[in-house]
């Protein structure tokens, strides 16, 4: 294993890189964690961007990220920058000797993101993966369901992303719906609903998928579904699309057990909309505590998300998604998008 020196006796020292929309949510999480963490450099080669992290935190700014690595006394940098930039940005970060926290996906191609993996593990430095919908306290409730068997064997899942990012959404930026920056509907948006297969049900053993473009004038799919069968023998689906009318309308995950039955829906899976299991505990209160109103697909799950690495870079945890982990969901993405390409079923792992 490697050395990783813990930080301790003082406040751990953040650089976001990239102001867009959602560094706003890392900005706000760090602020939430004052006591223990701060925002000491903000990065964006956009002027306008960068005054407004500036002002937001009070944090030293830069345009060129390079200068940030070489001038900015900060332990971690925080990648909020389009996806297809992250690797080199985390390798380079890597060999600066600083840990790296990067939003999904960690990269738009495979080997980008084992080279992420490899840069970090080679530098003895951290690499954590934002999945800040798996701390949602009604997916920890799933979660744990999973994992005390009480659905007995899963027979099925189903999850649906039915949302909408109209044309403006795609032309606010050049780098948005391109295979080398963004990927589509599957990896950008969805990419957390994807996370949740292997979490939530376990390996994946092969899938089948169909993309499609149907409206949007972009290089990726705005609409895509997926057949699933997991090494367990469940089978499930996932469809998505990003055209929903006129506004977003779900984000649901369904699970079919032996024994339970569950389905979580709302806007960005936070409703129990059913839950059901032959062992009855007196849960309800939970359960409804747990469906949260929510105005954001992002849900609240960053604070809470940051409340880890922080414990992790203190020595006082291990990571809940590093790079390994973080490579799970982008294997199961990176065969969507093969068999969406290629018309056939590809099995998992890509490699062995």
């Amino acid at each position: 294993m490697h050395a990783y020196k813990p930080i301790t006796g003082r406040r751990i020292r953040f650089a976001v890189v990239g102001c867009g929309r959602i560094s706003k949510n890392n900005i706000e999480a760090l602020k939430q964690h004052a006591g223990e963490a701060e925002v000491a450099a903000v990065c964006d080669i956009d002027p306008a961007a960068l005054a407004a992290a500036q002002a937001a935190t009070g944090a030293k700014g830069f345009a060129r990220y390079e200068d940030l690595l070489e001038k900015a006394d900060i332990d971690a940098v925080v990648l909020s920058t389009p996806s297809g930039l992250h690797a080199g940005q985390a390798i380079l970060a890597a060999e600066a000797g600083r840990h790296v926290v990067t939003e999904k996906p960690m990269a738009t191609r495979w080997q980008d993101a084992k080279r992420m993996v490899a840069a970090c593990d080679a530098a003895s430095v951290r690499l954590f993966v934002v999945k800040q919908n798996r701390r949602n306290a009604t997916l920890q409730l799933l979660k744990r369901a999973v994992e005390g068997n009480r659905f007995g064997r899963i027979y099925m899942a189903s999850l649906n992303v039915f949302w909408t990012r109209p044309q403006e959404y795609y032309d606010s930026a050049k780098w948005r719906g391109t295979w080398e920056f963004d990927g589509g509907a599957f990896m950008n948006q969805a990419s957390h609903y994807v996370d949740l297969l292997d979490w939530l049900i376990g390996p994946v053993e092969s899938v089948q998928a169909y993309t499609a473009t149907l409206a949007r004038d972009i290089e990726v799919e705005d609409t895509g579904v997926l057949a699933v069968r997991w090494r367990s023998g469940a089978l499930g689906t996932m469809s998505v699309t990003m055209l929903t009318y006129p506004k977003n309308l779900e984000g649901s995950i369904t699970i079919l057990g032996e024994k339970g039955t569950v389905r979580i829906g709302g806007l960005a899976v936070n409703e129990i909309q059913h839950w059901e299991f032959a062992d009855k505990r007196p849960e309800y209160e939970k359960v409804r505590e747990a469906s949260y109103a929510t105005t954001s697909v992002y849900g609240f799950g960053h604070p809470l998300y940051y409340e880890n690495v922080l414990r992790t870079l203190r020595g006082e945890a291990e990571p809940e998604t590093d790079g390994r982990e973080g490579l799970k969901s982008l294997e199961v993405l990176i065969a969507t998008y093969l068999s969406a390409r290629d018309g056939r079923r590809v099995q998992l792992p890509l490699e062995y």
